[in-house]
């Protein structure tokens, strides 16, 4: 059986822009303080909570100490998705 012959494309040259767009990657610098701060937060405030029997960190909020120390962490994966 004859070999189809293959179809040469033509190489794509995006047309020429006006003005080119830099992005300052140093104002990124906060972001992984900020998401490490939230991690340790989150579990030291989880780790106080089962340390000291539910007394600490606030004595108020009983069980829900612990949500509250996961949303430090979720609040730490939020801030992550900003790190470039």
């Amino acid at each position: 059986m004859p070999k189809s012959r293959i179809r040469k494309k033509a190489d794509y040259t995006p047309p020429p822009s006006k003005q080119t767009t830099s992005v300052n990657l140093s104002s990124r610098r906060w972001v992984v303080p900020v998401m490490l701060a939230m991690f340790v937060i989150g579990l030291a405030w989880i780790v106080v909570f089962y340390v000291t029997d539910g007394s600490l960190p606030v004595d108020a909020l009983g069980n829900k100490n612990i949500i509250v120390g996961f949303a430090f962490i979720a609040a730490g994966f939020g801030v992550s998705t900003q790190w470039k």
